[in-house]
């Protein structure tokens, strides 16, 4: 009880509570606030960034393409999006770098501001290219070849790896209407009833064949 009026003295010192008329209206504004956050955040799936699927990064549906090409890729079985576009030195600056990237990429994406051809920032070109030495430290640091190339190690490693490998993992296709949004199991765009084929295609067919059926008959 004592703790509970000594909080209850500093929030009057500090005017953080209303006066009394105005406890009402106070009340109501703050839960409206809270409830919308809740709400945004059931919205916006918020839960999900806390993982490692690669589906909530289309949560936004402009990384459709690049989930996509991913999905295509010989790296959908070896590396998630996680792997090889947030830093693993430590965890502390994981989440950092995935809140502030996150941050950034909702606010362009609320915005409409985002670009007709996706890029990697300069923050971002940093941490792919050292999880791309970090995954491939063999094929970079190969022992047997630095005995007896010059600047092995340097010639690797001075240019990011993607000057040369241009296919891995996204492909060349990175604008917002090159690819669309094919028929892929995505989660956060695809209903439960999803359909390859449209119902008034499958209707036309299914009468097509009644009818050739019948001439048959």
């Amino acid at each position: 009880m004592a703790k509970f009026n000594k909080l209850k003295r500093f929030l009057f010192r500090y005017n953080l509570i209303p006066p009394k008329k105005w406890r009402p209206a106070a009340i109501v504004m703050v839960a409206t606030f809270f409830g919308l956050g809740l709400y945004v955040l059931k919205l916006s799936n918020a839960a999900a960034y806390l993982s490692d699927d690669p589906q909530a990064c289309v949560n936004c549906h402009l990384m459709t393409p690049q989930y996509i090409t991913w999905n295509h890729s010989s790296h959908r079985d070896v590396a998630s999006c996680n792997d090889c576009h947030v830093p693993h030195n430590n965890i502390f600056n994981q989440y950092y770098f995935k809140a502030k990237d996150g941050l950034y990429h909702a606010s362009i994406f609320t915005i409409r501001a985002e670009p007709q051809v996706i890029k990697a920032r300069g923050p971002s070109i940093e941490v792919i290219q050292d999880n791309c030495v970090r995954c491939h430290s063999s094929q970079v640091t190969d022992a047997k070849m630095t005995s007896f190339v010059e600047d092995h190690h340097a010639a690797r490693t001075d240019r990011t790896c993607w000057e040369c490998h241009r296919e891995v993992p996204h492909g060349r296709v990175k604008s917002l209407s090159s690819v669309g949004h094919q028929i892929e199991p995505i989660r956060a765009h695809a209903p439960p009833d999803l359909q390859i084929i449209p119902s008034w295609l499958k209707k036309s067919m299914q009468e097509e064949n009644t009818k050739k059926a019948a001439q048959r008959k």
